[in-house]
């Protein structure tokens, strides 16, 4: 890999080798397929975010009450927001990855936490699945030369921040992690996942620095 420059004029650039751009579109894709939208938690088989509750289809008939007053009932508000967020919505993922890329927003309160995904995960996951598809969309099939608006290599830093996160927690990487990899002999099919590991740091920092 050629690191990534900045471009007179605005934007960076570098060049993959047609591996390289391989590996990141397998990684990516594979963000891309846990974070979409009504994609249910691979571990915890609850439904995808957005679709209705299971039961009887409404009957078509009104609500009781006056539908001009503009005060709808409870049950009436019950009804809606079961139809928009359903049954788990308010949970934390049970996949450490998507838990890592889905964080609770207060660790210290589980009914808050909950009530803030509820409103906020869909926008999340839109927005992690968007970064995604940006990048593969300026990423060559076969590699070679990429250049990048300054806009598009931010959608790059929050792609690549969000595999190496999972591929972290796959990894159980902590800070003693140039240790841990020294300690694996090359044969060992962990070793490679670190080496992946390290190399998508090493984009990301190159990436940095271009944007300073």
């Amino acid at each position: 890999m050629e690191p990534f420059r900045s471009v007179r004029g605005g934007g960076v650039r570098a060049w993959l080798a047609a591996a390289e751009a391989s590996l990141l579109r397998n990684l990516v894709g594979q963000i891309m397929t846990l974070v979409e939208p009504g994609a249910s938690d691979p571990q915890s088989g609850n439904p995808p975010s957005g679709n209705p509750p299971s039961g009887n289809p409404p009957s078509g008939n009104p609500p009781s009450g006056n539908p001009r007053s503009g005060n709808p009932r409870p049950d009436d508000l019950d009804a809606l927001e079961a139809m928009l967020y359903p049954p788990g919505a308010a949970q934390a993922p049970e996949d450490p990855v998507l838990a890592r890329l889905l964080p609770d927003a207060y660790s210290d309160d589980p009914e808050a936490a909950g009530e803030f995904r509820k409103y906020t995960e869909p926008a999340l996951r839109s927005a992690k699945y968007e970064v995604a598809k940006q990048l593969l969309d300026t990423l060559p099939e076969a590699g070679g030369r990429i250049q990048l608006s300054n806009d598009e290599a931010l959608a790059w830093l929050k792609a690549l921040n969000d595999v190496r996160l999972a591929l972290g927690v796959r990894l159980g990487v902590t800070e003693e992690f140039e240790q841990e990899w020294a300690k694996l002999k090359p044969d060992d099919p962990q070793w490679t996942a670190y080496e992946v590991y390290a190399w998508l740091g090493a984009v990301q920092e190159s990436l940095v620095q271009a944007l300073a």
